[in-house]
């Protein structure tokens, strides 16, 4: 089954400027930027500017370009937030794809969450 993209998603309307948002960063394919429901004490979502609904189809369809602005993106804004494994205690990264994954909104984001222990992220049944 192809990928539709729905250009009236939040994210797309963040993109063009209709909804504002709380920038960490922006690049060229990328932008980064406060999640307005915070789960932990750095909560931030990483999008691609191009029309992707998962990680999967930005992962077979991207460009080069795209993804590796993607995923430095992804790096830079856990070292700016202070959140990189590196340098501090570590973090989590989520990406819900389709209903099963719990998808709400039908544009490829990250989340990066940190600044707390954050617990299992699943139970074990």
């Amino acid at each position: 089954m192809p990928y539709t993209y729905d250009d009236q998603n939040i994210f797309a309307k963040i993109l063009r400027g209709e909804i504002p948002n709380k920038t960490v960063m922006e690049t060229e394919h990328t932008l980064a930027f406060e999640d307005i429901r915070p789960q932990a004490p750095v909560h931030v979502l990483v999008i691609p500017k191009g029309p992707y609904v998962t990680y999967d189809h930005f992962a077979q369809e991207a460009s080069d370009a795209e993804i590796v602005d993607f995923t430095r993106t992804v790096g830079a804004v856990c070292a700016k937030m202070g959140v990189s494994a590196a340098e501090a205690a570590g973090c989590r990264f989520i990406s819900n794809a389709g209903d099963h994954g719990v998808q709400e909104v039908p544009h490829l984001h990250i989340h990066i969450l940190g600044g707390r222990p954050l617990g299992r992220m699943l139970a074990r049944d």
